[in-house]
């Protein structure tokens, strides 16, 4: 029942980063203009599903290696990220994954390998929905968690600073308010953005992390 009503309010003209606008989403707009300039260079898209985002990566100048579990774009390759990922060592120069960590078994894992697969000093772009967010806060007030709403398919739901010891160090961003006029936010993103959006630069460095820290939670009303 409540999930319905979650998705009759997707429909509604905001912007929560929801899969209807997977393709306008403010959240997504930030961390694709945080990607630099890629002529000469590789790009890892992991999630990339039917391949509209390697298509704006590729318009950058980026040579893109498409992948998903479930591809559908000719281009793309069957990888699941949740096994070791089938690309050598510093690899790529940037490596975007937008609404996939959520999705995941071993999001510490999945982390490691893409900065294996990243270059030293390549660019780790992420965004992922804010399980801080204010609205999912009330929800939780009223005695109802985040699993109860969100796509059934979730297996994590992140803070900011869960993406923090995930990743490391990053440039974190969100967005406010939620239609027409929405602008890129930093302070109060942890508060204000339905999404997380991040931009780490690739230090190699292990994070002790275990998985079951960011456990998925109870489905209670």
């Amino acid at each position: 029942m409540l999930r319905r009503i979650v998705r009759t309010l997707k429909r509604l003209p905001l912007d929560f980063g929801q899969y209807e606008l997977r393709y306008s989403t403010k959240g997504k707009l930030i961390a694709y203009a945080l990607a630099e300039t890629g002529e000469g260079r590789r790009a890892l898209d992991v999630g990339c599903r039917d391949g509209y985002w390697s298509e704006q990566l590729k318009a950058k100048g980026y040579a893109v290696v498409s992948c998903d579990i479930d591809p559908r774009c000719p281009q793309g390759r069957i990888v699941d990220a949740n096994a070791k990922l089938p690309f050598a060592d510093s690899e790529f120069d940037l490596l975007w994954c937008s609404e996939v960590i959520e999705h995941l078994l071993d999001p510490a894992f999945t982390i490691q390998e893409f900065k294996r697969v990243l270059k030293p000093g390549g660019q780790l772009v992420m965004t992922t929905p804010n399980q801080d967010f204010w609205i999912f806060r009330l929800i939780k007030q009223l005695g109802i968690s985040t699993a109860t709403i969100s796509n059934e398919d979730h297996t994590f739901f992140f803070t900011y600073s869960d993406m923090k010891e995930l990743v490391g160090d990053c440039d974190f961003y969100g967005y406010f308010p939620y239609l027409l006029l929405k602008f890129r936010i930093s302070a109060t993103a942890p508060l204000m953005s339905p999404t997380i959006v991040l931009c780490h630069t690739n230090d190699k460095a292990p994070r002790t992390t275990a998985a079951a820290r960011f456990e998925k939670e109870p489905a209670t009303v």
